[in-house]
């Protein structure tokens, strides 16, 4: 497979494939994505969210807000001071290391399958409470009981079997501990992933449709985010990079137009 390998090609044979060969394929799209795409200045990778609550940043910050509103969306209802937070699917980091700098945890670790991305922001962020490492979400390296609080952003969508991710998030929840989770679906997956929540044990305490402020931000960023495309990424995969960021035009963003995709939110707890 090369790197010029179209996005509706690879989505096809995404959707047609077992759980364990759809994990090696979107490590293998991920990883290249990483390696072709190591800006600094590149932190983020979701489509960001246009917020009425939005958080005060640092002027460091501000060019990244409405990627950076995103992840205050998902945990700002939890209080983060003090405890031990894990995200799964960290990414390039820039989320977890705002989170890090701005809500204090104790201790926030990032993991993520791309060992590129996994080097990169060990090599980017020098944060004391703040560590990455490289793991697989269908099966985290940590004990039973290891976290208050556990996040996962615009990710879940990429993982072969959704019981297995959910199970393990509860499995290292202390409980009482919180799982934030956000990402798209279309509405009869969005009702088994919710059920795969309740069978797992969480206790859903809110839940909401997030689509319009997801497409707003995207259409906010749009012209900036193909500049920045065309600036940084090789040619080979471009069109393809622009599809997995949700660029006006591609198959991800005419989706959400449309309804046939939708944007959601979730707060759980692992109840005592």
């Amino acid at each position: 497979m090369s790197m010029g390998i179209p996005a509706r090609i690879f989505a096809t044979v995404l959707k047609f494939s077992p759980a364990s060969l759809q994990n090696r394929l979107w490590k293998w799209w991920y990883q290249r994505i990483s390696k072709a795409h190591n800006k600094v200045d590149f932190r983020f990778m979701n489509y960001g969210f246009v917020d009425e609550n939005s958080p005060i940043l640092d002027p460091e910050d501000e060019p990244y807000r409405l990627f950076i509103q995103l992840y205050h969306m998902n945990i700002r209802d939890i209080d983060l001071t003090d405890k031990q937070v894990l995200e799964v699917g960290s990414g390039r980091g820039g989320g977890a290391s705002w989170i890090a700098k701005s809500e204090q945890p104790s201790s926030l670790i990032g993991v993520d399958f791309s060992k590129e991305a996994v080097s990169l922001c060990n090599d980017w962020y020098n944060q004391k409470n703040l560590d990455f490492i490289v793991g697989n979400a269908q099966d985290l390296p940590f004990d039973d009981d290891s976290f208050d609080i556990v996040y996962n952003v615009e990710s879940s969508h990429c993982y072969g079997d959704i019981n297995k991710f959910v199970s393990e998030v509860f499995r290292v929840l202390r409980k009482g501990g919180y799982f934030c989770w956000t990402d798209f679906r279309d509405e009869e997956t969005m009702k088994k992933t919710e059920e795969i929540f309740h069978n797992a044990g969480f206790l859903v305490q809110f839940k909401k449709e997030i689509t319009d402020e997801v497409v707003e931000a995207l259409d906010m960023i749009n012209d900036a985010k193909k500049e920045r495309i065309t600036e940084l990424v090789p040619r080979t995969i471009r069109r393809s990079f622009e599809t997995f960021a949700g660029v006006q035009g591609t198959p991800v963003y005419d989706s959400f137009k449309s309804g046939k995709l939708k944007y959601y939110r979730y707060q759980m707890i692992k109840e005592n």
